[in-house]
């Protein structure tokens, strides 16, 4: 009996001895810790033990050694860290909330869509066209609108995930269109145009047609355009017959311009001709036959260049489809001007070349100070010395002045005491 008693001692002293260690007193009050975490689901190690994962009450005993340091981690996620002073009270709930900052702060999302070129919004905002990656976004949940001329718009809400690439697709469904209308033409082959849309070349049918009033525009090498309106409705079908009129004959020749997405700044030859319109196209005339050389500009879009033939009486035409410039996640080297006038359409020089009519943009500047200038007859020259920042675009804004008007002064007439004065001087000579 006396060897029990003692071996029961022995093992009492052996189970006191670890909460001596940390400082506990057994059986006195205990509080706790609620150790929360954004996200949830962490790791927690308190006092260099594990306890579980976050949501997780620890018990303290308050009458132990004050001081204890927690630890919140998660893979993806910088380790959260804090030491506290003293103890919870008897029956007291401390909570803790660590909010986890993600290793990598950005996502990306990837879109494309069905048919391929669809205008990309972010939260309302215009990215670009389809397929398009839009880098460097902060987590969270956006909203993505798609948008194509003649298909329903799509939408879609999704989130950002820190590190990754969330990847999306929009499959567009085609607007359901009614009515028909099949154009004729004299001479036949002519282009056709519905709405500033290429159709195809006469004679055609174009079926599911919306209803309402559209534009059909028809355009022939060697012939005027012809443009007239039809009224569609549900379910009608209309011909449209147009005989074209013949340019007459010339030694030089013409280019017809188009583009997709319109407004890109025409060059012929190096040299600035005009602007692609929203409908239809731009036509240089008198061009020297040959080859020649068609250069189109466009903010956000890739420089377009064509060789182009040109024949005496006959028209060339140049479609372009424009693609939009790579987002780069690297800074870019060059900066843009955008410059406006008012009012509109003056010539606009920098560094004394010119760059286009106002408004225009102005992409791809070296950083540093340039000059810019702008002429419009009637009005004086403006000028300035502008500051480009490399990735920004800077602002130009002109208020030009009209030229004076000079009056001009009556001549052959004598002033009348110019005029007393020259009769006195005679009269004082005779005497």
């Amino acid at each position: 009996m006396g060897n029990f008693r003692s071996l029961a001692a022995i093992f009492l002293v052996i189970a006191v001895i670890p909460f001596q260690c940390m400082g506990v007193t057994i059986g006195g009050d205990v509080g706790y810790y609620l150790v929360d975490s954004s996200p949830s689901g962490a790791d927690v190690h308190f006092d260099g033990q594990y306890q579980g994962t976050t949501p997780v009450t620890i018990q303290v005993y308050s009458s132990g050694t004050p001081g204890h340091t927690v630890s919140v981690s998660m893979a993806g996620y910088q380790t959260w860290t804090q030491s506290l002073s003293g103890n919870p009270g008897a029956g007291e709930t401390i909570p803790i909330m660590a909010v986890l900052e993600p290793l990598v702060r950005y996502g990306s999302f990837s879109i494309t869509s069905n048919p391929s070129g669809a205008a990309i919004y972010l939260n309302g905002n215009y990215q670009g066209s389809a397929p398009i990656t839009i880098p460097n976004l902060l987590p969270g949940t956006y909203t993505i609108r798609a948008d194509y001329p003649g298909y329903e718009p799509g939408s879609i809400t999704d989130s950002v995930i820190a590190g990754q690439v969330t990847v999306e697709h929009f499959t567009l469904k085609r607007i359901l269109r009614s009515g028909s209308v099949t154009v004729i033409s004299t001479p036949s082959g002519a282009y056709i145009y519905m709405d500033g849309e290429y159709e195809g070349r006469t004679p055609l049918t174009i079926n599911n047609i919306n209803p309402g009033t559209h534009t059909i525009e028809l355009d022939a090498s060697g012939y005027y355009d012809w443009k007239t309106t039809v009224s569609v409705t549900d379910g009608s079908s209309q011909v449209v017959t147009a005989t074209l009129s013949p340019y007459p004959v010339t030694s030089t020749g013409w280019i017809e311009i188009s583009s997709k997405p319109t407004g890109a700044s025409i060059f012929l030859d190096g040299v600035l001709r005009g602007q692609t319109p929203a409908q239809g196209g731009h036509t240089i005339q008198g061009v020297a036959p040959g080859d020649h050389t068609v250069r189109l500009q466009l903010a956000g879009y890739q420089d377009y260049a064509a060789a182009v033939n040109v024949q005496a009486s006959a028209t060339s035409y140049v479609a372009a489809s424009l693609s939009p410039t790579p987002i780069s996640t690297v800074t870019p080297a060059t900066g843009t001007l955008s410059v406006a006038s008012a009012p509109s359409g003056a010539n606009v020089y920098m560094d004394n070349l010119l760059e286009g009519i106002s408004p225009v943009t102005l992409p791809g500047i070296p950083p540093g100070t340039h000059s810019v200038r702008l002429q419009l007859l009637g009005y004086r020259e403006w000028s300035m010395e502008i500051q480009v920042t490399a990735g920004v675009i800077t602002p130009v804004n002109a208020i030009l002045e009209p030229t004076p008007t000079v009056q001009p002064t009556k001549a052959g007439i004598i002033p009348l005491g110019a005029l007393g004065a020259l009769i006195i001087l005679i009269l004082l000579r005779k005497g």
